[in-house]
């Protein structure tokens, strides 16, 4: 065995220079002022700035500044949220151990982990982070659990020349490795660097507004220019005209969207972190409400992490084990009953806990030191009352051989009272022939021919299964201990047992969600493709199909979009196959939601829609290149994130047909008054005010709406489809039947000679009418009649509006600023027909709609 000094400090120095630190290199983020200026710069809110610089020019001055203002808030708020969410995501960064012991200048010291340099040489013992990538010079019953690296949820034994590798946790024994590659040359750098080359796309929340913006900001031109021509054309001054299309302009644009799409965003993010889901921007929450396929890891996302003992086989009977993960709760039974406790299978349980290096603890929930294989094989044995603290007591140990990748075995002698007895667990294949006997019976006998068949099918069947198999064995040792190559002959078989990664209790309810809400799941693992069948068949997963990552790479790009359809279930995979994946599925038009923990999902969670990775098993570079992060690793709470996605769609869709339906509205008044040589019904601060503060408070209402009972049982929108689907009623019914009120009103006063008047007739039927279809936009697809009241927000804004206009009505000062007089009681007569009608037009409508469904 070749032994390595370490360095010493001047040449651990020179090769920091030459290397560079050992960490990941991160993108440079932007920087703080660049952030805040980013919440200011989608189309929509230019287009606000621009007609806030408009009115001033006009000498507006109250009406650029409640512009500005709302611009300020909407951009602030945006700012905020996205950066507590980015506090939130670094603390969880934090939680990472950056400190090794290395060897320098002939001594063990302990250093940060970003100035190892290649040629240290590291101690490693059970629980250690491995800081680097290097070579094992010495190793002790060492095992690794790569499943952050390479998927697998099996620890990985480890001997002397094996490397070892960053990132990557030690379970069990102890070592030295001399380092070999640092920082972005390391395996998980090399991902890193494959992640930081993805090109994030835009959210499809960020195409809409960026769309419903341009709509707008080009409607608004080609009107203001329209109806300046024609009453340049009527004979109109052109100032007059010019002020006129500014009006329109004001009236045409919802000044108060962008906050209250933020605002409904931010709100969301608030009850998603209520889940355990951190949201680290806003407009990827939306992202994940209409995702139709969510690609999961299986270690630690589906499964726990955890391994567990799922059937024995003992004196000839097969049993089945119940409970999941650690917790030593769970019945054994045979064929659903309760089974006894033989003899054959005590001893397996005693062969469990005796041959074990690892022990179970309780600390609020129950959890394994050490291996998790053996762990599983404690929590067996415990099951069945036995208990290892209690099978230690009065014994100690005389041998032990640890496992090795040879021989596939560990065995452990016991002295009892003078009398030894060597326990063996291992491979099946490595153990069953060093058996010369069986237990059956509660003794030992030869072992025949016939009982090596059986054990062997028993095998081939659990392995068939995904099962994880390891045979148990004994012998009563008589005088001295013989030697570590004679001691694991002459055995007697106790019995197999066969485990697998438990799936969550919670994850079937999740995916039988996921199902009726239209959502397709595919597992993608680095596990055995038999495993991964076996997970899969347990939670309903796919077809049965497994796509291997060995025939992906048989498989050209064409060929597996043409088959991404039926593959729900890939294993063996590698990075750059999941990339793969979700290129396939964005082909096809899939929103695609990818989940993970480890380094190697890094590259695909960046690539994908949203990238969604776990908050206590992650490792920093997923959580670094995913959109979210669920703190508890539950998968259940990814699917309650998506039910909060699509809710905060809804209530973003409830909140543009409220503000747009409004807006169309005043344009369609203004316009056909000017057209038809009428004065104009509302004027600049009368629209402004409208759009602002009688819209726009009810919006914010209608942002914490509550969300929809049965959101999660439509099938979740398609990629492109318009966000205005759906909005008909609102769009065009509603703005139809109220414009033609408002000016049938309007006129029937300017013909007595109010114009004053007039306009605050129409001021109030705006206001009043929009105060009653915010209740029915509750729901834009089914009637409220009963439910229109459940959301207090809306009754407050609404009593907080109407008491404001009536002040505007009734105070002689508000009177005159925003150019409006008392109205009579017959007037408000007609102002409650008319909003009374309206309310009842739409339900019925949609009752009809629903009638004819």
């Amino acid at each position: 065995m070749r032994k390595y000094p370490g360095l010493g400090s001047a040449e651990a120095e020179r090769l920091l220079k030459e290397y560079g630190p050992n960490e990941l290199k991160e993108k440079k983020g932007e920087h703080i002022a660049v952030k805040f200026i980013r919440s200011f710069t989608s189309f929509l809110v230019l287009l606000l700035v621009a007609a806030a610089i408009v009115a001033a020019m006009l000498g507006e001055m109250l009406d650029a500044g409640m512009i500005m203002a709302i611009v300020f808030l909407q951009g602030v708020l945006g700012f905020v949220q996205e950066y507590k969410a980015e506090k939130s995501f670094e603390a969880l960064r934090r939680m990472v151990s950056p400190h090794a012991n290395v060897f320098r200048d002939g001594g063990v010291v302990s250093i940060a982990a970003r100035e190892i340099v290649p040629g240290d040489v590291v101690l490693l013992e059970a629980g250690d982070r491995v800081p680097a990538d290097g070579r094992l010079f010495e190793a002790y019953g060492l095992a690794a659990d790569e499943a952050a690296l390479t998927g697998e949820s099996v620890p990985v034994h480890k001997e002397d020349g094996d490397g070892v590798f960053m990132g990557t946790v030690l379970v069990s024994g102890k070592g030295r490795m001399l380092v070999e590659r640092t920082g972005m040359r390391t395996k998980m750098g090399e991902i890193t660097g494959m992640m930081q080359a993805v090109h994030k796309e835009r959210t499809p929340l960020e195409e809409d507004l960026e769309k419903i913006g341009k709509q707008l900001g080009m409607g608004v031109l080609v009107l203001c220019a329209f109806i300046f021509l024609a009453g340049i054309f009527h004979g109109f001054e052109p100032v007059h005209m010019f002020l006129t299309s500014v009006s329109l302009a004001v009236a045409a644009i919802p000044e108060g969207l962008p906050a209250v799409v933020t605002i409904t965003l931010a709100v969301g993010v608030q009850r998603m972190s209520r889940r355990n889901a951190i949201v680290k921007k806003l407009k990827s929450v939306e992202t994940l409400g209409c995702a139709d396929v969510i690609c999961t890891d299986k270690t630690g996302t589906l499964t726990r992490n955890e391994m567990a003992v799922r059937k024995v086989y003992a004196g000839g009977l097969a049993y089945e084990v119940g409970g999941t993960g650690y917790s030593p709760k769970g019945e054994i039974t045979i064929a659903g009953k309760k089974a006894a406790m033989a003899p054959e299978l005590k001893k397996a349980m005693e062969i469990s806990v005796l041959c074990n290096g690892a022990w179970l603890r309780q600390r609020g929930g129950w959890e394994v030191v050490g291996d998790p294989t053996e762990g599983a094989l404690l929590v067996l044995a415990a099951k069945g009352g036995v208990w290892k603290e209690e099978a230690e007591k009065g014994r100690r140990v005389e041998m032990e051989i640890p496992f090795d990748s040879e021989r596939k075995m560990m065995s452990v002698v016991w002295n009892f009272h003078g009398k030894k007895t060597a326990y063996v667990k291992g491979a099946p294949e490595m153990v069953l022939p060093r058996c010369t006997h069986i237990m059956e019976g509660g003794k030992a006998r030869r072992i025949a021919g016939s009982d090596r068949e059986r054990v062997v099918a028993e095998n081939n069947s659990l392995t068939s299964k995904g099962l994880r198999t390891l045979a148990l064995a004994y012998r009563e040792l008589d005088g001295a201990n013989p030697s570590p190559e004679n001691l694991e002959k002459n055995l007697i078989f106790a019995g197999l047992v066969g485990m697998m990664d438990s799936p969550r209790e919670e994850v079937k309810g999740a995916l039988e969600l996921c199902r009726s809400a239209g959502i397709r799941v595919i597992m993608i693992t680095g596990d055995h493709p038999l495993t991964a069948k076996a997970v899969a068949e347990e939670l309903g997963i796919g077809n049965g199909k497994v796509m291997t990552g060995e025939e992906l790479d048989r498989t050209p790009q064409e060929r597996l979009v043409e088959r991404i359809e039926e593959i729900s279930v890939y294993a063996r995979v590698s990075p750059a196959h999941k990339l793969r994946i979700v290129d396939a599925l964005n082909e096809k038009g899939h929103v695609v939601a990818m989940t993970g923990d480890g380094v190697n999902d890094a590259p695909a969670l960046k690539k994908a829609d949203i990238g969604v990775a776990m908050g206590i098993t992650g490792t920093e570079v997923a959580k670094e290149s995913a959109d979210m992060v669920v703190a508890d690793d539950n998968f259940a709470s990814i699917v309650a994130a998506v039910e909060e996605g699509r809710g905060i769609y809804d209530n973003i869709r409830k909140t543009i047909a409220f503000l747009i339906s409004g807006n169309i509205v005043e344009v369609a008044v203004i316009f056909l008054a000017v057209m038809l040589g009428m004065p104009l019904p509302l004027i600049a601060i009368q629209i402004l005010w409208i759009n602002l503060v009688t819209d726009g408070l009810p919006a914010v209402a209608l942002a914490v709406d509550p969300i929809d009972k049965d959101v999660m049982r439509k099938r979740p929108r398609e990629k492109g489809e318009s966000i205005w689907k759906g909005m008909g009623l609102y769009i065009f019914e509603y703005p139809v039947i109220v414009t033609f009120g408002i000016l049938a009103a309007f006129e029937a006063i300017v013909e007595q000679g109010d114009v004053l008047l007039a306009q605050t007739m129409a001021f109030t039927m705006v206001v009043m009418t929009e105060k009653m279809q915010v209740f029915s936009c509750r729901s834009l697809e089914k009637p409220v009649w009963r439910e229109m009241l459940k959301n207090r927000w809306i009754v407050y804004t609404f009593l907080l509006t109407v008491v404001l206009h009536l002040w505007i009505i009734y105070d002689p000062m508000l009177n005159e600023l925003f150019g409006v007089k008392p109205l009579s009681l017959e007037n408000w007569a007609v102002v409650a027909g008319m909003s009374a009608f309206i309310f009842i037009y739409l339900e019925a409508r949609k009752w009809m709609g629903m009638r004819k469904k």
